[in-house]
């Protein structure tokens, strides 16, 4: 138990520490004339951030942090350009096509059918 504690407190200290490094990182390029998109940090970004950091230390189990990471990656989806393309006129198609693989490739739950007969006639049958 005592490991699982340690660990659980180093992958937190290294998931901040990533993120402090990150944000600092940018802001120094942003404060040395380079030009960052101001999506970079945004509300928006910074919520699909969360919302993944969240899904990974849940193992990806529940919907909160789907939540937040449709809803990040929604907005931030409508900020970005590419070469003067903006992503929001295929961010539908893209979230379709992501929910479409979702169901595709989902671990199978396979449930035994129930048996309504009685126990004490199973096992005259199986007799």
């Amino acid at each position: 138990m005592e490991n699982f504690i340690k660990k659980n407190h180093a992958d937190k200290q290294l998931g901040l520490g990533i993120l402090i490094v990150v944000i600092g990182s940018v802001l120094l390029l942003r404060n040395s004339g380079i030009d960052i998109p101001h999506w970079v940090l945004s509300w928006h970004t910074i919520m699909l951030g969360a919302g993944l950091w969240v899904g990974y230390r849940k193992n990806f189990q529940g919907s909160g942090w789907l939540a937040f990471t449709l809803i990040g990656g929604f907005f931030t989806l409508r900020d970005i350009t590419f070469f003067d393309f903006e992503m929001s006129k295929i961010s539908v198609a893209l979230l379709l096509i992501g929910l479409g693989l979702w169901v595709i490739l989902k671990p199978k739950q396979y449930k035994p059918l129930n048996n309504f007969q009685n126990p004490a006639e199973q096992q005259e049958i199986k007799s």
